[in-house]
């Protein structure tokens, strides 16, 4: 049924403008953005099915631009748009830490590297580069790697820290696998990166593992 169809308090813009957007469905939230759908099928109708493609609306959000490219019925336009989304949900959650001290804001470091690497279906190591005050300078994927494995180079890790200027650095690499449990790799790489980076005054301050549903943090275990 197309929307047009559907009786005007079932329609997703006006249910938002009359209800909230709380009320809505992922799905009817996701229509609002795709606004038309494709031959024989409503934007709801596409939506839903999108979101049982994605694994959700998180999933969606998430997937790499050449995935949503392949996709019948998402052209430059919606494709643009849900990147777009994605890109101001990340500011959102970026930009606090860029004006007060990370770690006075945990749960706002370990949703933006969720969003960031929880989705990837390879391995990807990040690190957030802090000033003297513990605020945000960059947050940078530095490393990409395959589904179990990348390679990380102190090194490379210590210059590019340098080069912003930074006085602490958070570690983060998710695990494709879904779970956020450290390996003693994880473990060993950690240290070797501490002592690395601790010739050039530069703290680590935590190490991140993101799996699918939470993030393992090394300084609250007592590695760091």
């Amino acid at each position: 049924m197309s929307l047009a169809a559907l009786p005007p308090s079932c329609r997703p813009r006006e249910k938002l403008l009359e209800r909230g957007p709380a009320a809505l469905s992922d799905a009817e939230l996701l229509a609002l953005l795709l606004r038309t759908g494709v031959a024989g099928q409503s934007v709801l109708s596409l939506s839903d099915a999108l979101l049982q493609r994605f694994g959700g609306l998180a999933g969606l959000l998430r997937a790499e631009p050449a995935e949503l490219a392949r996709i019948k019925g998402l052209g430059p336009a919606k494709r643009a748009e849900l990147l777009a989304v994605l890109e101001l949900a990340r500011r959102v959650l970026q930009q606090p830490l860029e004006q007060r001290p990370v770690l006075s804001d945990a749960d706002t470091v370990e949703q933006l590297l969720r969003l960031r690497l929880a989705p990837l279906p390879y391995e990807v190591f990040a690190v957030l580069f802090l000033d003297s005050q513990l605020r945000l300078i960059a947050l940078e994927e530095l490393f990409r790697g395959t589904l179990n494995h990348t390679a990380v180079y102190p090194r490379e890790l210590a210059q590019r820290a340098l080069q912003l200027g930074a006085a602490a650095v958070i570690l983060a690499h998710n695990h494709p696998s879904g779970l956020a449990e450290p390996s003693q790799t994880d473990r060993e790489l950690t240290h070797r990166l501490s002592q690395a980076l601790s010739l050039f005054d530069i703290r680590v301050l935590d190490h991140l593992v993101v799996g699918h549903q939470a993030c393992v943090s090394f300084a609250a275990r007592g590695w760091l």
